[in-house]
């Protein structure tokens, strides 16, 4: 599947929700990831997440898609967090 992972979480906890994320998913821009992702992993993501966020104050937002297929992606300025290539 394809996620997108938007957050909106308190200053003390945010480093580690992107280094969290991070594990799974690309950086895209500041609280924005995305990614292929399994259901395995996307359920290992959620639990690590669960453990650090605030659940009274802090927000996630999980956009699923099954396929990269159906999505597109347009840029409009600076591309921040761009997909690294590994040859």
């Amino acid at each position: 599947m394809y996620l997108i992972m938007v957050y909106d979480i308190g200053e003390k906890r945010v480093a580690k929700v992107l280094r969290i994320a991070r594990k799974y998913l690309t950086w895209i821009q500041n609280s924005v990831l995305e990614g292929e992702i399994t259901e395995a992993k996307f359920t290992k993501l959620k639990l690590e997440l669960k453990k650090i966020i605030n659940e009274e104050q802090d927000s996630v937002v999980f956009y699923i898609f099954s396929s990269k297929l159906y999505t597109d992606r347009e840029i409009m300025g600076v591309e921040k967090g761009a997909e690294e290539i590994v040859i």
